[in-house]
């Protein structure tokens, strides 16, 4: 599985170029907070939401401390999808939130 530091993401979403972020957190873990236009699908959902992703696409993954990411990210590769898992997620998050 890939992975990218969460400094990595944070330059990237200062780019031109779309960042597809899916954060799989519960969503009233993501009402404290979540990375700019980020898509929340908590992990008991993501098996249940692929046609909604495009496998065309990358996306990076997170969660608040690395367990459930990595184990959406697998999910995902395993089906397919190209997949980033972000290192540290949440809780090393310096970047902007919404």
């Amino acid at each position: 599985m890939k992975e990218i530091l969460p400094n990595e993401v944070k330059a990237l979403l200062k780019g031109d170029s779309p960042v597809h972020i899916i954060d799989v957190r519960e969503v009233d873990e993501v009402k404290a907070g979540k990375i700019p236009n980020a898509l929340n699908i908590p992990l008991s959902l993501v098996e249940f939401r692929l046609q909604d992703l495009d496998k065309s696409k990358e996306y990076i993954i997170v969660c608040r401390s690395g367990g459930r990411s990595s184990r959406a990210a697998q999910l995902l590769e395993n089906h397919g999808y190209k997949v980033l898992n972000m290192m540290g997620d949440m809780n090393e998050w310096e970047g902007p939130i919404d």
